[in-house]
């Protein structure tokens, strides 16, 4: 019985600690919470106000809500009488931190980022719209290479067998860099999971992608049972996140546990194969594992505006330039193998 006691105890103890490392000091703040609280009594921040803070009597701002005036191109960003002040705030805070000699800190689990015309991650959004833009530049160079450079079989489709494979990646990975870029831009509940449900299906497909290429597999039922399993773990997870719990970190565990089985299968591939891109394809593997090794690096972000996420989608860009790279150097030597067995 003193067994089990101290087993639980154990628990107990490690469950606090857990909670305590998870739990953002900025927003716990004493005086983060009272110049929240003050600016929505008042609308203002110092010398900053808000017009959307001013309230009519029966608790309603002053001509609806601030974003509702603005034009219907703007009022995505929907920032309200709370959300600005949260965010002047917390400026304000780390001002005072960082005159106090103080290290910054996280509010509501996230880095004091500086906004720009209303964009909660300038640096994170950039990159991911040149990150899209280079997916968007490597499928179309694909494209023409498949169906104008490379010889055609009688009825019109390409000798490459994969080619159906990436058209279906390449609309996945610019869907989910669109969401992610949206998601940077404001991060409310809905571009939250519609971010991390498109990442979900990418590191899923991805991961199909990887063991049908890497093993060569052409047979359909062999298919199948390769996509059935991976395909019932992304929806359940992507019904788990929408209408259960949205839990960013199970999130990022499922997200690092796909991409690890991933690197595996490209990485047994990349050392025992004999393509003529081999190079490229093993470039491709270490690059994946350092941008991979980003996702799980943390730090206050430079001069406000460069965090984690921001050098995680750098990374990505050159990455996914070698990937278009090495596919179509891919889809050369496989129409060109099996020219030759057709003949």
């Amino acid at each position: 019985m003193a067994r089990n006691l101290r087993w639980v105890l154990l628990i107990v103890v490690v469950s606090c600690l857990v909670s305590k490392l998870e739990a953002s000091e900025g927003d716990a703040d004493p005086l983060y919470k009272s110049c929240v609280e003050q600016c929505q009594k008042t609308g203002c921040v110092g010398d900053t106000c808000f017009q959307h803070c001013k309230f009519s009597a029966d608790g309603k701002a002053i001509d609806g809500p601030w974003y509702m005036q603005e034009p219907l191109y703007l009022r995505w960003k929907q920032w309200d009488c709370q959300s600005d002040c949260q965010y002047e705030c917390m400026m304000t805070r780390e001002e005072e931190r960082k005159r106090n000699g103080e290290k910054p800190t996280k509010y509501f689990g996230k880095w004091p980022l500086k906004h720009v015309y209303g964009i909660q991650e300038p640096v994170s959004v950039a990159f991911s719209a040149l990150d899209l833009a280079i997916q968007f530049h490597g499928w179309v160079s694909y494209f023409i290479l498949v169906y104008y450079k490379l010889p055609l079989q009688s009825n019109r489709k390409t000798y490459y067998e994969y080619n159906g494979l990436l058209h279906i990646y390449a609309i996945i990975v610019m869907n989910s860099l669109f969401w992610s870029g949206v998601c940077h831009s404001r991060d409310v509940e809905l571009t939250e999971r519609l971010n991390y449900s498109s990442a979900t299906v990418l590191a899923g497909f991805l991961l199909i992608l990887a063991i049908v290429r890497s093993f060569s597999i052409h047979d359909q039922s062999a298919k199948i049972m390769v996509t059935a399993p991976i395909l019932a773990v992304v929806a359940t997870h992507i019904l788990y996140l929408n209408f259960y719990n949205l839990d960013e970190g199970l999130h990022r565990k499922v997200i690092y546990a796909i991409g690890a089985f991933e690197l595996v299968v490209w990485g047994i591939w990349a050392a025992l194969t004999s393509h003529p891109s081999k190079w490229k394809l093993r470039a491709f593997f270490v690059a994946s594992i350092v941008t991979m090794c980003l996702r799980m690096f943390d730090f206050p972000p430079y001069k406000g505006y460069v965090d984690a996420h921001a050098l995680r989608r750098a990374a990505g860009i050159p990455l996914s330039y070698l990937w278009w790279s090495f596919v179509r150097d891919d889809a050369v030597f496989r129409t060109t193998v099996l020219l030759k067995k057709s003949k």
